[in-house]
Order: C-alpha cells, then structure tokens, then sequence
C-alpha cells in the first residue's frame, strides 16, 4: 500500500481550475519534488494534502484511508503531515524552545519535559542546541527556517510537506536548510517538496514531477527528467530556468 494516494483531484477557484485532474503515488521513504513555474498548481496541491484547501473532486488517500472524505478530521490528519511554509510562521512572542514543543504538548498531549527533551535533541541534532532559549528575531533567517522544519518533525509525522522552504532565504543561507532536507531524506522521511532548485532537487528526489496549469504534465526520476523530458513544455521550463541562472 502507498503511503500516500491522489486520484484525480480538481481545485477550482473562482471559476478557474488550478488543479485539473491530479493523480499521484507516494511510497513509504520517498522523497517526490514538484517542479514548475509560479501559479502551476504545485502549492495548492501540498494545501490539498494537509487538507488546508478543500478538494472540489477526486480523493486524497493517507495509510489507505481517504483523508478527503467530508467525515474525516482534518486535525487528526495533521497529526501525520507535517508542513513548512515559505514563511517561517515561528510566535514571534515564544521562545525556540516553546514554539517547538507547542504543537507536542497541546496536541498529542506529551509531558512537558518529554517534550522538552526531544526538542533539545532535535535542536543538537540539526546545530541549533544553543538557541533554545532565544526568540525568532534573534536567529537568522536561515536558523529560522531550520526551526520551522524542527517544529514540524517534533511531532513525529509520517510525511512531510515543504513549500518553497528556501525561497525567502538569503542565496549564503540557503545551503543550512538544504543540508537538513538532505538529512532528512537520509534518515528516511517520506517528503513532497516544491523547489526552484534544481540541481538540489535532481540530488535528492526519487521522483520528479513537472505540473503546468494545474496538471501532472510529466514525472519521472531526476535523470530521466532532467537529460531527456518529453514534453515540449518540460523541455522549455528547464531551459528557461538554466538560462536565468547564467544570468
């Protein structure tokens, strides 16, 4: 059974299809990317997951059951997916510490000093052991997202969903979030992730997929997709992008 399941899903707004028919699989340890311009869909599909936008048709399944049916519980679902915004959405008026332990100890209902623990080993883990303490707008924007990503992993979730977790970030500090997905990916978290990375997503995905207008126009393994796309439209969405880096 695949972790996770979507079977065509449309998302409609305004009138306008923003998801036209998605189907995807994700297996169990499997790292998926979703590659494409602005406005392709690739964001409102990881909302979809995390049941952040409501489905107008298909089914998304999570562990064989269908997370999109009008009787599921969206909060239960999220026990298990973890996100990661763009924005590092950290309480500004919480310390590391606390904003990492929230989600544990108000959800899943973990004793604070079990909470704490796996906090500060989570922290050590990813070269953060000394901020525990300090509050978001003492830490960089790099050290920011890195506690967002902490944040989501402290609830121990079976997939991760990341969006663009690198796009308001500095290009110097860059690298330090890229270094924890990779690690992650090495201890076998099962991840959807949107990037304009490429040559980072070519190093850590299994799976590529290239959506255009709201359609899964192509996927593929990293070297298929990127040596030799078959669509038209893959093709010149990648040469646009190298193009732009020379630039």
């Amino acid at each position: 059974m695949s972790l996770l399941t979507i079977e065509g899903v449309w998302k409609d707004y305004h009138g306008h299809s923003v998801l036209r028919g998605i189907d995807l699989t994700v297996e169990a340890h499997e790292v998926v990317c979703l590659i494409g311009a602005s406005g392709s869909g690739k964001s409102t599909l990881l909302r979809c997951v995390n049941l952040l936008e409501t489905v107008d048709d298909g089914a998304i399944h999570l562990d064989g059951v269908e997370i999109t049916d009008v009787r599921a519980d969206a909060d239960e679902v999220r026990k298990r997916v973890g996100m990661v915004f763009q924005s590092f959405n950290l309480f500004p008026h919480m310390t590391v510490l606390d904003n990492i332990t929230l989600a544990p100890r108000r959800v899943h209902k973990v004793g604070r000093a079990r909470a704490e623990e796996q906090a500060r080993d989570l922290l050590a883990r990813f070269g953060l052991a000394d901020k525990a303490e300090a509050y978001p707008d003492r830490l960089s924007g790099g050290q920011q997202q890195r506690v967002a990503i902490i944040r989501a992993l402290a609830t121990q979730p079976r997939l991760m969903l990341l969006d663009e977790v690198t796009s308001a970030l500095d290009p110097e500090l860059v690298a330090e979030v890229l270094g924890v997905i990779r690690e992650l990916k090495e201890g076998g978290m099962t991840m959807i992730l949107t990037t304009h990375e490429m040559g980072f997503c070519r190093e850590i995905a299994d799976t590529v997929c290239f959506l255009d207008g709201g359609v899964l126009l192509e996927r593929g393994t990293p070297e298929q997709i990127f040596t030799d796309p078959q669509e038209p439209r893959t093709r010149e969405f990648l040469r646009n992008v190298i193009e732009a880096r020379r630039m």
